[in-house]
């Protein structure tokens, strides 16, 4: 099948399924429609997903992936259309009446209760009657028995807060088991995770649907689709545009069916041509509240033009640099800032001080730390640069018509849709959020750029426009310091790995010279790789 001709039509293919399961469909969905005011989020779609398959769903952010889903599991009801399940039409009214129906979903962002324990989390509204000490009974032997089967050991004592984002993610998927679900949704489910946890959730994935459960998994990462589907759908703008058995398609194709145009899935760049050091750091330690040594002696530097990624498991130090350098975190060490020590103990290190030092930092938790979502876009844009004289009318006053106008040439300049300044920050898709983030910060022309998993939750048309951003910035001699726990891209991105453990610099590598097996294993704390990668694929 040509992408070239394909693109912008529909095409149907009969869901794979295995040669046992029966001709019925374990869900259809025929003509459904959502509209919220003028915005037409579903537009008349159709989609049959088999028994015992793993079907997934990609497009753009703000495609109408979670809509349709939310759709199917009961948080919206459609504005037309029918939802058949094994064949037979159901109401499906709220999300009760989907766990009814057979349904369970795993939300990108858990609902648990984080000071809850696991067994309680996995009860939580399906108690038999009012008292607990049965249902806790009954719970914990048939969450052993869950467990067993698919893989999915998780101590049933122990509280949400103590476990990882993994194991976390495994407690929901045992909550939907506990409540008989035979169709799972899984949206973004490797969003949080590192590339271990995704490929053990993909052999739960597998051994769910050997046992004859549905999977739906709503996903951007082209790979992932490519890996474990059996089918794959692709929305744009609220339509469907395309279903292909995932074994008859490709990544490329894939990409021109969510855009709409060829996509580039490779960073293009020229090498690097490094300056003078811009940044220069020397045994940098970070102790926590905890009285936890989370940074242990680091020493590095980064170049004008050159991006430098850090390689790592989340929590082994990464997100603690970043905030260091950009006065969120004190520390004792040393850092140079084109020529001059910044000070770490906290009494001038705060982020106002590094930004006049030529800082920038798009933080690694976009909600958190790099937007209000209850402000408008106009006022996100201006954080952290609100002092800057271009900003002010007077003493007193800020030039809010001049933010507002730098802030729709900056839109428009990073492609954030809708162009809208005057628009909430939580009523843009995650990639449009990103993409404020970065136009305030990308935009004030740093020396030194720090930024933190540019892409988590980001489709593939923001992805490749992202990058661009990113290796522009590098071109004009600008230094990067790049943090993600997404391999591929670190290695494509970076001129320079450095790969962190426990808080320490285990290496460092040139991408060329390297491979996701070699730095995974450096990513487990294992520094003679040259056995154990040798005959790897470069």
């Amino acid at each position: 099948m040509s992408a070239q001709n394909e693109a912008g039509r529909q095409e149907t293919v009969a869901p794979t399924a295995s040669a046992t399961a029966p001709s019925v469909p374990a869900i259809e969905l025929r003509g459904i429609s959502k509209a919220f005011g003028p915005v037409q989020a579903n537009k008349d779609i159709a989609i049959s997903v088999a028994k015992g398959s793993i079907h997934g769903i990609i497009g753009e952010n703000g495609a109408g992936k979670s809509t349709l889903m939310s759709i199917l599991y009961g948080f919206y009801k459609a504005d037309s259309g029918q939802i058949l399940i094994n064949g037979k039409e159901v109401q499906i009214a709220d999300s009760q009446a989907a766990i009814a129906a057979g349904i369970g979903m795993v939300f990108q962002h858990f609902k648990l209760v984080e000071n809850f324990t696991v067994l309680e989390n996995v009860i939580l509204g399906a108690e038999d009657g009012g008292l607990l000490k049965p249902s806790l009974a009954k719970a914990r032997k048939l969450l052993k028995q869950l467990s067993d089967e698919y893989e999915l050991s998780v101590d049933p004592d122990a509280l949400i807060e103590e476990l990882s984002v993994g194991h976390q993610q495994r407690v929901e998927i045992l909550k939907a088991l506990y409540r008989q679900a035979d169709i799972l949704i899984l949206d973004e489910p490797t969003g949080v995770l590192t590339p271990a946890e995704a490929d053990h959730l993909f052999r739960i994935l597998e051994g769910l649907k050997e046992q004859g459960k549905t999977i739906i998994m709503i996903t951007h990462k082209l790979r992932e689709i490519m890996e474990i589907t059996d089918t794959v759908s692709v929305m744009r703008r609220g339509e469907m545009t395309a279903t292909v058995k995932t074994s008859e398609t490709s990544p490329e194709e894939l990409a021109e069916l969510m855009v709409g145009r060829k996509v580039l899935l490779h960073v293009d760049k020229k090498p690097a041509t490094p300056g003078a050091p811009v940044v220069q750091i020397e045994n940098l330690r970070v102790i926590d509240e905890q009285k936890v040594e989370r940074l242990k002696g680091v020493s590095f530097e980064v170049r004008a033009g050159e991006i430098v990624g850090i390689a790592g498991v989340a929590g082994n130090g990464q997100t603690e640099l970043l905030e260091v350098l950009g006065g969120y975190q004190n520390g004792t060490g040393k850092v140079v800032m084109n020529g001059q020590e910044i000070d770490l103990s906290g009494k001038h290190s705060n982020g106002q001080t590094r930004r006049a030092r030529g800082i920038a930092h798009v933080p690694e938790d976009r909600h958190d730390e790099g937007l209000i979502l209850e402000f408008q876009a106009w006022e996100n844009m201006v954080f952290g640069y609100h002092h800057a004289p271009e900003y002010q009318k007077n003493a007193l006053l800020m030039d809010n018509a001049g933010i507002k106008a730098m802030t729709q040439s900056s839109m428009d300049k990073f492609d954030v849709r809708p162009p809208n300044p005057k628009l909430e920050a939580k009523s843009f898709s995650g990639g449009n959020q990103q993409k404020i983030v970065l136009a305030r910060e990308i935009e004030r022309n740093p020396d030194l750029l720090l930024v933190g998993q540019p892409t988590r939750g980001v489709d593939i048309g923001a992805i490749e426009f992202i990058h661009q951003q990113i290796v522009a910035l590098r071109d004009q001699g600008k230094a990067i310091l790049l943090v993600s726990v997404e391999l591929d891209e670190i290695l494509s991105l970076s001129d320079r790995i450095i790969v962190m453990f426990d808080g320490q610099i285990m290496g460092e590598r040139i991408p060329a010279e390297t491979n996701e097996g070699e730095l995974g294993l450096m990513m487990a704390g294992i520094t003679d790789t040259k056995h154990e990668t040798a005959g790897a694929d470069q």
